[in-house]
């Protein structure tokens, strides 16, 4: 049974988006110098991979915990919870398995990039590009949801403002 909540407009979802995306660069920047520390590493290039893995592993820790409490800080700004489609808050799990979909914004533009060594101007061209056209194509789901949740059976809902 899917609960029947009112589905955020794709503009405020985009919003949501966008903060979330400058909330995370100090959650990355906090990361890489975690990592930087720890391994002493003087060359940004000296342990690439295991950085990258460093920080895909800690912006899961931080998505799947604050999705499993139903919001993240930007979710809450823009009064937007994520919850399964019973209507309950996502299991650790299901936060994990929304995690993972979620790369669906950026792995098909960056594996397309790839094979043709694109010069970063247009690299970023297609990752925008590949960005617009996936969140467009919630507007194909009935209930305007995007495609990582429905694959994720999570919901993205409106929550109304707490009163002061």
């Amino acid at each position: 049974m899917i609960a029947d909540f009112k589905t955020p407009s794709l503009a405020r979802r985009m919003a949501c988006w966008l903060y979330e995306g400058v909330l995370m660069f100090g959650v990355v920047f906090m990361a890489g110098y975690l990592f930087g520390t720890l391994t002493q590493t003087r060359d940004p290039t000296e342990n690439r991979h295991a950085l990258q893995a460093f920080i895909f592993v800690v912006a899961g820790i931080y998505f799947v915990w604050f999705w499993a409490k139903g919001q993240t800080l930007a979710m809450k700004t823009w009064h937007i919870t994520v919850l399964d489609l019973d209507g309950q808050p996502l299991s650790q799990q299901r936060a994990l398995l929304r995690y993972l979909l979620c790369w669906l914004w950026f792995v098909p533009a960056l594996a397309a990039q790839a094979p043709f060594q694109l010069s970063a101007p247009a690299a970023t061209l297609v990752s925008l590009g590949w960005v617009v056209i996936w969140a467009m194509l919630s507007l194909l789901h009935p209930r305007r949801q995007f495609w990582h949740d429905a694959l994720a059976r999570t919901q993205l809902v409106s929550t109304p403002p707490l009163k002061s």
